[in-house]
């Protein structure tokens, strides 16, 4: 079995707390998911120069978490948690496998996703912006896993570029007038001509996707671009911040694409506004439930002259993008349903997002698939039962060797780095957030029950093993 270890709850009181509610009526649902935004990028994060008013007012306005985390420290992987309910050790994907496998980065037919369970309880469903689990044609594009609907990338490597020459509507390829220099064969590369900026599409495409199921109920998946760097053109230019122009930030004496960075956040917060504007618009505002999150860590691949640090982008964590610490994983989280998430919330709930499957299906009215890794978090949103807890939490990251990391009882945090025969570490998140201190050695007992823990979350598949394990 997979399923998590849960606490242990007295019965009666479980069935005693939930007769005393009544139900919870069937909201839209509304995942907004930013590419590598780092814990302290936003303003009720503690940023302190970046301007994100927006979600900042949908933080006041609902709830923020404070220990939430995202499936990996890459993009890929991330994905492949959220949508299947599964941790890094029985996901289907569990790397960038890019050009070179793409085999080993595609969603398998008999997955099952977030996107299928609502689907099947009746929801429209949308994924606008990054997918990067499959391509057209295969068994792990978007209309095989759930969404009836589809426009953005289809391929990770292509969506580094914010100027794209072509996007995918469901299954049709769309020409852009942008003019793209591509590097390699994949669609990535920089534009030389930039008309069209695709986090501007997405939220038009997202907005258009709710107008047209505003009878409801919907789920919609926006994965953003913003602030992810585009690689290529860093490389090639040295600035991959790409945004149509830098804002409030133009007048200032930074490096471009620290600009670019502060820009792109920014224009992001605004479109979020707007968003939020259309559900007030339509009379959705108390009928939705928008959640707004991050995909990994903060990158530091922006270029000449960028730097994540002059923005404390990771909230005073250690590490960043590619780290199994937790500034690599720990991600904003924030949810807002005026009327039933009480305004102003501020949680230390422990989740990540292999719980957005059982929480979404509980939302819904749908039966949450068995053999999962997920928990519904939807008490604590509402404020009412018991909320189940994991045990632990588990990673595994496949670029420089295999990491591996524990979370023990939402405190205790285990890793290792880039081999299994590698010593662990072991930091007490409680008094540590920012894991400067090794404990190992003082605490034995839990770095035997870590490393247990290791060695049973990983399942090999076919694409991803560890050996000596």
């Amino acid at each position: 079995m997979r399923i998590p270890c849960l606490a242990t709850l007295p019965a009666l009181l479980a069935t005693s707390a939930a007769a005393s509610f009544a139900p919870a009526p069937t909201p839209n649902i509304i995942f907004i998911m930013a590419d590598d935004l780092g814990y302290g990028e936003l303003g009720c994060y503690g940023q302190k120069i970046i301007q994100t008013p927006n979600i900042d007012r949908l933080a006041a306005e609902g709830m923020r978490f404070t220990q939430f985390y995202a499936g990996c420290t890459v993009c890929a992987p991330s994905r492949s948690v959220l949508m299947t309910g599964l941790h890094m050790g029985h996901t289907t994907v569990r790397g960038n496998a890019g050009a070179a496998n793409p085999s080993a980065q595609t969603l398998r037919a008999g997955d099952v996703t977030f996107a299928r369970v609502v689907h099947d309880a009746g929801y429209a469903t949308g994924l606008i912006g990054k997918w990067g689990l499959g391509l057209s044609g295969e068994e792990g594009e978007p209309f095989r896993q759930g969404f009836d609907y589809f426009f953005g990338y289809l391929n990770q490597t292509q969506a580094h570029n914010h100027y794209p020459d072509f996007l995918y509507r469901n299954r049709d390829k769309i020409a852009l007038p942008n003019v793209v220099t591509h590097v390699g064969p994949t669609g990535a590369g920089y534009a030389t001509k930039r008309v069209v900026y695709a986090d501007d599409l997405i939220f038009d495409e997202g907005r258009a996707f709710i107008e047209r199921n505003r009878e409801g109920p919907f789920l919609l998946e926006l994965s953003l671009i913003a602030p992810h760097a585009n690689d290529e053109r860093a490389k090639a230019l040295g600035d991959g911040q790409e945004v149509p122009d830098y804002g409030p930030y133009a007048s200032q004496d930074w490096p471009d694409p620290l600009k670019g960075q502060a820009a792109m956040i920014t224009r992001m917060d605004r479109a979020v506004g707007e968003l939020m504007a259309q559900l007030q618009h339509l009379g959705l505002d108390d009928r939705t439930l928008v959640f707004f999150t991050g995909d990994n860590g903060p990158h530091n691949e922006g270029g000449k002259g960028f730097d994540p640090d002059f923005f404390n982008a990771r909230g005073g964590l250690r590490g960043l993008k590619r780290d199994l610490t937790e500034g690599g994983i720990r991600e904003p989280f924030i949810a807002r349903w005026p009327g039933r998430i009480q305004a102003g919330a501020v949680s230390a709930h422990v989740g990540y997002f292999g719980d957005m499957l059982a929480t979404f299906a509980e939302l819904a009215g749908a039966k949450t698939p068995g053999n999962l890794d997920s928990i519904s978090f939807v008490p604590t949103l509402l404020g009412r039962g018991v909320q189940p807890k994991h045990e632990y939490l588990y990673w595994e990251f496949f670029e420089g060797g295999v990491s591996q990391a524990v979370l023990l009882d939402g405190r205790w945090k285990g890793i290792r780095e880039r081999r299994v025969s590698a010593p662990l570490q072991l930091y007490d998140l409680a008094t540590d957030r920012a894991e400067t201190t090794d404990l190992a050695k003082a605490q034995p007992e839990l770095v035997a029950r870590i490393a247990a823990l290791m060695k049973s979350a990983h399942v090999d598949n076919e694409f991803w093993k560890i050996p000596g394990l």
